[in-house]
């Protein structure tokens, strides 16, 4: 059986206290979510540090935004891989359609970033997804398995065993529009057969794909009953504990 996972992604909000607070609310009511189901919480990089204390002992697992495509140096600003593995995170979120799209990450730089969290033994949640254009141009099955391939395609089976998908419907966040669980559960599924035409059935049979398009509260329960998809990677619902527990309720 695939891991479910469901993952909070609070992007930039919160200040470290805020987060603190965030991440002890999250933990005391982890206990209601079945124990098949694994919790993570990515926070801004500053809150790193004193969030893996108030995660540590529990079934909350702590992952960072982001790592750099450089291992050290003169790089003012970035985080590298080790530097996020150094603070107790264990997971990494690279190519976030808000990287992809506001800071021009490429394929190319994911493949990098990839490396170095793997060496550095952290698991990456890969994001992949089309734009509003490119869906309503039919290209949606194109751009995800070019996604998929230009950087998964460069690992091996094994190291597969430490990646997890996020699909993001880039067209159905904040614009109005919205997938339906039969429109998500397509895409999953096609990025399943991607990742097997590569690795086998076996691998794609295990490899977890998330759901990354405002999932709340209301929509999960049908989405997550979709045989392709595994959970789901939150945005907004994340920064409120109650609802970020309740999704994680919703297998």
């Amino acid at each position: 059986m695939r891991q479910k996972i469901v993952a909070g992604n609070w992007k930039m909000n919160t200040t470290v206290p805020e987060g603190v607070e965030l991440a002890k609310a999250v933990v005391a009511k982890s206990v209601e979510v079945p124990s098949d189901v694994k919790l993570v919480i990515a926070t801004p990089a500053t809150h790193l540090v004193p969030v893996a204390d108030v995660v540590k002992g529990s079934v909350v697992a702590l992952s960072a935004e982001n790592c750099a495509d450089k291992e050290k140096g003169a790089y003012t600003g970035e985080i590298s891989a080790a530097m996020v593995a150094s603070t107790g995170a264990t997971y990494t979120i690279l190519g976030h359609s808000e990287r992809r799209q506001y800071y021009g990450e490429t394929d190319e730089k994911l493949v990098e970033k990839t490396k170095l969290a793997l060496a550095n033994s952290l698991k990456v949640i890969l994001c992949v997804g089309e734009n509003l254009e490119e869906r309503e141009a039919g290209k949606h099955f194109d751009v995800c398995a070019a996604q998929v391939k230009n950087v998964l395609y460069n690992f091996s089976a094994e190291d597969m065993k430490n990646i997890v998908i996020a699909y993001e419907p880039v067209w159905a966040i904040g614009t109005g529009k919205t997938a339906t669980s039969e429109q998500a559960e397509e895409i999953h599924a096609f990025i399943r057969k991607v990742v097997a035409d590569k690795f086998g059935a076996e691998v794609a049979d295990d490899t977890t794909i998330l759901y990354g398009g405002s999932c709340k509260p209301s929509n999960a329960k049908e989405l997550f009953a979709q045989p392709d998809i595994d959970g789901g990677l939150i945005g907004g619902a994340a920064l409120k504990a109650d609802d970020f527990i309740a999704i994680a309720m919703s297998f």
